[in-house]
């Protein structure tokens, strides 16, 4: 016999109802951790050394989508940069063969500011052919583009052999 609502099992049910309430904070929780993420690893990106690229009319390079390109830009002042990275002359080819695990099928692009002098973008271009690299291109823009790289960095819009 049982009295109504008394005894161990009616004070249970009582005490333990079902949650219908989702708990989102875990989920927002990753989604924090995911933006801040993102937020670092974007600005890595993009090529971040600004240089003033020359305008041309040629037709762009029809590239893999899958593979990057390597780029190497020369500023006005005739420094060389690997990616974001400062290098001298002389420890360009080691650099990028160290990158590229000698792979000379890499493609490199160099992407020279317009007053540099002839001189200096043959020299950077000599290291990096006489590196063994087979693809190698020269990064420019379109007419009419506004010039990405003043703003920070950005890839070419287009680049040209």
């Amino acid at each position: 016999m049982q009295l109504a609502g008394g005894g161990r099992r009616g004070s249970r049910r009582k005490g333990y109802r079902q949650m219908s309430e989702i708990n989102v904070t875990p989920f927002v929780d990753v989604m924090l951790v995911l933006l801040i993420v993102f937020m670092v690893t974007a600005p890595l990106l993009t090529v971040g050394v600004p240089v003033d690229l020359p305008k041309t009319n040629a037709p762009p390079l029809t590239v893999e989508k899958d593979k990057e390109p390597l780029y190497v830009s020369v500023k006005p002042d005739g420094s060389i940069w690997l990616q974001e990275t400062r290098v001298e002359l002389a420890t360009l080819a080691p650099k990028l063969s160290a990158i590229t695990g000698a792979n000379p099928d890499t493609r490199v692009l160099v992407r020279g500011d317009r007053t540099n002098t002839y001189g200096r973008m043959v020299e950077v271009l000599g290291a990096i052919s006489g590196a063994g690299f087979k693809k190698i291109g020269l990064a420019a823009e379109l007419p009419g583009t506004p010039p990405s790289s003043k703003a920070g960095g950005g890839k070419p819009a287009k680049a040209t052999h």
